[in-house]
């Protein structure tokens, strides 16, 4: 395991974005060159960063492409500096689309979920035209398409929760949106026979951003954490970035779903308290624990790639040692809490 625990950000992405070897022999077998749409969100840059490293570690020749609108020059520039070539582009805009270029594989991490409350038509824009517009530009590429474990209905917090069988829920704006986004991607798959592989996944966490993070900070601050929600699942972003690579592999048509996150479902009130032991405080809870939540069962998944390897302590401790030593955040909380669809 890489060493614990780097603080700057630039030591994060690159920390993060590390490749495990079988993701260097996976790029090893690919061809074609790849393109990231998304590439400046929470894990868009992690994607393209592991994949340029794998490519180099590797020895194949490919390129690595990240689309955004690059909102944060810096984020561009840190890309670039590592060797991955970037493109301006509002994938909004159908003209701007027209004009990428087309990649043997590509990466769908666009969308939106904060915000939903406030400006739905917002969130149905990206989360469903944005899709049209790229799966009718990319016909003959091979495509990951970022989802959400959100499409499911809640499942009882004593089981092992939903698995790619269950049938799509739609519980409130942002869900209903990703739903749209799933059904869009495949009637274009269908149409003109693209391999596709939808990515559900369920709370990546990396020590800037997660539900560990909200957790933490909260413990810290001697702010209550609710318990209405819990019971959920945890994957850690490098891990859950891995395991995207590898799902060029399965990508087909019709497009195949899976889920993606750790092997156990995860208590909201042992993570507080491990972290109030880590922080030398005291842990506060307020509400009741409901019986369901959005749980996904990702054992399709483990017995494809392997099971993510970074335990849940793993994680508390690099999330602990990072929150302690006044590090960077990025200052935006998950709402993991929230069961009404409202974002």
């Amino acid at each position: 395991m890489e060493p614990l625990f780097p603080e700057e950000n630039e030591q994060i992405d690159r920390w993060l974005a590390h490749p495990p070897e079988h993701v260097v022999e996976a790029v090893n077998n690919h061809s074609g060159d790849y393109l990231v749409l998304g590439v400046g969100g929470k894990m868009g840059t992690t994607l393209a960063l592991m994949l340029e490293e794998a490519i180099r570690r590797s020895g194949r020749e490919a390129t690595v492409t990240g689309v955004s609108r690059f909102s944060r020059p810096e984020v561009r520039a840190e890309l670039e500096a590592q060797g991955v070539k970037t493109l301006a582009c509002d994938l909004a805009s159908a003209d701007e689309v027209a004009a990428l270029p087309t990649s043997t594989n590509v990466f769908f991490l666009a969308g939106q979920k904060f915000g939903t409350t406030d400006a739905p038509e917002a969130t149905w824009m990206q989360n469903t035209i944005v899709p049209s517009i790229v799966a009718r530009h990319f016909t003959t590429s091979r495509m990951v398409v970022f989802s959400t474990g959100c499409v499911y209905p809640f499942a009882s917090t004593d089981g092992a929760g939903c698995d790619e069988s269950v049938p799509l829920s739609c519980q409130g704006e942002y869900a209903s949106s990703c739903v749209g986004r799933e059904r869009v991607f495949t009637h274009f798959a269908k149409l003109n026979q693209t391999p596709v592989n939808l990515f559900r996944l369920n709370y990546a966490c990396e020590v800037r951003y997660g539900v560990l993070v909200d957790i933490a900070t909260r413990v810290r601050a001697g702010e209550s954490i609710d318990l209405t929600t819990e019971w959920l699942n945890l994957i850690w972003q490098t891990d859950a970035v891995a395991h995207a690579i590898r799902c060029l592999e399965i990508a087909d048509c019709p497009p195949v779903p899976l889920n993606i996150t750790g092997p156990n479902r995860i208590s909201v009130r042992e993570i507080a308290e491990k972290f109030a032991e880590k922080f030398d405080t005291e842990a506060k809870f307020t509400g009741t624990p409901a019986a369901t939540a959005w749980l996904s069962d990702a054992s399709k998944s483990h017995k494809l790639f392997g099971v993510p390897p970074r335990s849940i302590d793993w994680m508390i401790d690099a999330v602990a040692h990072h929150v302690a030593a006044g590090a960077p955040l990025l200052g935006k909380p998950t709402h993991f809490e929230t069961r009404d669809g409202k974002f």
